[in-house]
């Protein structure tokens, strides 16, 4: 089952991260795997990897927010292997820098993760879309937070819920060329990029409470999921989101959000003021 040997498979933001894992779990289910990032070191350090156990990965530095750099890719990946099987969206974020209340943020601070996240994700699938002249599967990564509240990266969560939705247009219009577009939604998953953010004690409290196995994500919880979609086991599944989330439905700055705020407001005078306890029921 999950046989992948024959297939040609391109992971966005495949060098760290959720893509890293990706990455690995196509490949060491026999796929060949175009990684693709902006950063070439990371990109040539899983190659390596791979190379080691016996995989084969290759490594295409692409930013995909430039058109011609993912068509690129998509014919870098033709001209080696004849066919694009499987491409899966997984580059994106918001930079620290563009985080912060929507009320105060700038039209930069959200075209620019509206683009990574929305914009370029779709361009790159269409571009993937117009090459699988054969069908495929199309994988896009989205987020816990396409489905809530999104406090502090509220462009973030609305980009990703757009992904969701473009991805079930997608199924509909591409499925008479034999394209399956599906998405996976991860959960808060621990990875080397956010480990120094959230690995607070009091932070993990907050995130463990939500989540039903008691247990936050490991980048390799993620892999497998993909794998499933990318083979013919899912041949008559697409147009779907499947959540990789431990059960937790809660998106990740929620509690964090509602808890620095209350923390803030929330001193014994303000409480007493609008909360006495003093008052009796029915009070004014």
């Amino acid at each position: 089952m999950f046989d992948l040997s024959a297939q040609s498979v391109v992971v966005t933001g495949g060098g760290t991260g959720l893509g890293r894992a990706i990455t690995l779990a196509m490949a060491r289910s026999g796929a060949t795997v175009f990684i693709a990032g902006r950063r070439p070191d990371a990109l040539y350090s899983v190659a390596a990897l791979a190379s080691a156990e016996g995989l084969v990965v290759v490594p295409v530095p692409t930013d995909i927010s430039e058109r011609s750099e993912v068509e690129a890719l998509v014919q870098t990946v033709l001209d080696r292997t004849g066919r694009l099987d499987t491409f899966v969206n997984n580059a994106g974020g918001a930079d620290r820098d563009d985080t912060g209340p929507l009320i105060d943020l700038d039209v930069d601070q959200f075209e620019r993760v509206i683009s990574l996240n929305l914009t370029w994700t779709f361009f790159a699938a269409q571009s993937a879309a117009r090459a699988m002249t054969r069908g495929g599967s199309i994988i896009n990564i989205t987020s816990r937070s396409a489905t809530g509240a999104n406090p502090m990266t509220g462009q973030y969560g609305a980009a990703k819920a757009a992904i969701e939705n473009l991805t079930r247009t997608m199924a509909v219009e591409w499925g008479h060329r034999g394209i399956r577009v599906n998405a996976v939604a991860p959960g808060l998953v621990i990875t080397e990029n956010n480990s120094q953010v959230y690995l607070t004690v009091s932070r993990l409290r907050r995130q463990l409470a939500t989540v039903p196995l008691q247990r936050l994500g490991r980048p390799d919880d993620v892999g497998p999921a993909c794998v499933y979609l990318a083979s013919d086991e899912a041949q008559w599944v697409s147009g779907v989101v499947v959540p990789v989330n431990g059960g937790s439905t809660i998106p990740v700055g929620l509690l964090t959000y509602l808890h620095h705020r209350n923390s803030e407001v929330m001193d014994a005078a303000a409480f007493q003021e609008n909360f006495d306890l003093s008052r009796k029921e029915g009070e004014d």
